[in-house]
C-alpha cells in the first residue's frame, strides 16, 4: 500500500474567529488489524474462493493459476478450460507479495517470514513450514507492534479532522493516531498442459528456482534457500548486491539474470549455493524485467512515474559472451511490463496498447504478428497456444493458436468491494 504524507478529499472550509483560525479537512486512512503468528499459521488454509482485487504476481503449475492478491493471500483458478478459468479457493496469507512452486508445495513470503504450503490438493492445502525472519525488509517500519504479530487486513476509515492552520501534517496525525491508533494516510482519488516439476513464474517475480535451489531478491540482496528437500527448504545464506533497486530475478540454464532500475546484472549458479557475479548492461533509470531465451536477453524499459525516465522499449541483448553482453536492437514501445517467450514468439506487455505478439525469430528484425487491445497488461506467461496474463481489471487467457490472431478466450474479472 502507497503511503502519502499528506491528501485532501475536497474543499477547505474555514473558520474564522478573532482568536483562532481552523480548517476542516478530510482523510481516509487505514488501520491495521492484527493476529498473533499462530493465529496466522493456523489460518493457511484454503477457503471460499474471494473476489480478484488487487492481482500481483502469477504462477502456473499443471492446469492450475496461482495468482497473489497482494498481501492478503493466493487465489487458485482452475483453468482446464482457458474460455471458462474458475475461482476455486483462495488460500490466506497475510503479507504474500510473491510465491513459487516446486512439486506440490508452494513458497510464499508472509510478511518477514517463508510459508512452505502442501498444495497437493489445491482446494484444501496445509501449511507444512515456515521459515522465521528470512525476508526482514518486509517489516512495516511505520509501526511498533508486538513483533509476535502480523497485520492480516486493512480496514478503511473515512473521517474530517478540524485543526489550527499552523499545525503540521504530524500533528494532525499524532491527534488521529491517538484516537484510532497505528494507521496509514491514503490517495483520497476513490472517495470522489502435462504436469510440470516447479511452477511457471511471470517475468515480475521476485523468487526464481534452478538447481532444487529458491532464490529470491529484495532491493539489495540475493537471498539462497535449498529446496531439495521440497516440504523443508533450508535457508542458506543472503548475498548482498552492489547494486540497488532491484526488481526481478530470471533463471536460465545455470544462470541468474537480476533487473533492476539501472540495468541487467547476470550472476553464474554452477555452485547453486555461491552464486558470483558475471557482468551486467547497464542503462537508463527505468523499471526492468528481464528474461532470457537461447543467445538472447530481452529487457523491457519502462519510464515515468516512480520509474523514472522517459524511456520505454525493448532492449536485445546478444549473450553469446556472457562477460561482455552486447545490445542488438531497440525497439520503441509505449508502456512495456512482463514479457514472456514461446520459442520463436515474444509477447509484451505493453500498457494501453494492449498485448504485443511479436516474431523474434530474427532479433534483428522484430515483426509484429498480433495485438490484443482492450485491457492493460502487467505480466504474461506463454504457454503453448494460450497465454495466461495479468492486469489491472483481471486475468486473462489469450488464445494465440492462431499467432496471427491472438484473442481473448476466458477471464477472471476484478472485482471492487464498496
Amino acid at each position: 500500500m502507497k503511503k502519502l504524507l499528506l491528501t485532501f478529499a475536497g474543499s477547505i472550509w474555514l473558520l474564522v474567529s478573532c482568536t483562532k483560525d481552523k480548517a476542516t479537512t478530510h482523510y481516509t486512512f487505514y488501520r491495521p488489524v492484527y493476529a498473533t503468528k499462530d493465529e496466522v499459521r493456523a489460518g493457511i488454509k484454503s477457503d471460499a474462493p474471494e473476489p480478484v482485487q488487487q492481482p500481483g504476481k502469477v504462477v502456473v503449475k499443471d492446469h492450475y493459476v496461482f495468482l497473489n492478491e497482494l498481501n492478503k493471500g493466493i487465489h487458485v483458478i482452475d483453468l482446464t478450460d482457458p474460455a471458462k478459468p474458475v475461482n476455486q479457493a483462495f488460500i490466506h496469507v497475510p503479507g504474500c507479495a510473491d510465491l513459487a512452486i516446486q512439486g506440490n508445495y508452494l513458497y510464499a513470503d508472509c510478511y518477514t517470514d517463508m510459508v512452505t504450503i502442501d498444495i497437493s490438493n489445491p482446494a484444501s492445502v496445509s501449511l507444512v513450514q515456515a521459515l522465521q525472519g528470512v525476508f526482514p525488509q518486509r517489516i512495516y517500519t511505520d509501526f511498533y507492534p508486538d513483533t509476535t504479530k502480523v497485520i492480516t487486513r486493512w480496514i478503511r476509515i473515512d473521517t474530517a479532522v478540524s485543526s489550527r492552520f499552523e499545525q503540521s501534517f504530524a500533528a494532525v496525525a499524532d491527534i488521529m493516531r491517538k484516537q484510532y491508533g497505528n494507521i496509514y494516510f491514503s490517495s483520497l482519488a476513490s472517495a470522489s498442459g502435462a504436469p510440470t516439476a516447479i511452477g511457471i513464474a511471470g517475468s515480475l517475480s521476485r523468487f526464481a528456482q534452478l538447481s532444487q535451489r529458491l532464490y529470491t531478491v529484495s532491493q539489495s540482496d540475493l537471498k539462497v534457500f535449498n529446496v531439495q528437500q521440497a516440504a523443508a527448504p533450508r535457508y542458506v545464506q543472503s548475498i548482498a548486491l552492489s547494486q540497488s533497486n532491484i526488481e526481478t530475478i530470471f533463471p536460465y540454464k545455470n544462470n541468474l539474470f537480476i533487473g533492476s532500475m539501472v540495468g541487467m546484472f547476470i550472476y553464474n549458479a554452477s555452485n547453486p549455493d555461491q552464486p558470483t557475479f558475471l557482468s551486467q548492461f547497464m542503462h537508463v533509470r527505468t523499471c526492468d524485467p528481464v528474461l532470457a531465451d537461447g543467445d538472447y536477453a530481452y529487457v523491457t524499459l519502462r519510464g515515468g512515474g516512480f520509474c523514472g525516465g522517459f524511456t520505454n522499449q525493448l532492449d536485445i541483448i546478444n549473450l553469446k559472451d556472457l562477460l561482455h553482453p552486447v545490445p542488438v536492437r531497440s525497439y520503441p514501445l509505449s508502456g512495456p511490463q512482463g514479457l514472456s517467450k514461446d520459442g520463436y514468439l515474444l509477447f509484451i506487455c505493453d500498457g494501453r496498447d494492449g498485448l504485443k505478439l511479436f516474431n523474434a525469430g530474427d532479433p534483428y528484425n522484430l515483426s509484429l504478428l498480433s495485438q490484443v487491445k482492450g485491457f492493460q497488461p502487467t505480466d504474461v506467461i506463454a504457454l503453448g497456444g494460450i497465454a495466461i496474463v495479468t492486469a489491472k481489471d483481471g486475468l486473462y487467457c489469450i488464445d494465440y493458436s492462431d499467432v496471427n490472431n491472438a484473442k481473448i478466450a476466458g477471464k477472471i474479472p476484478v472485482i471492487q468491494n464498496n
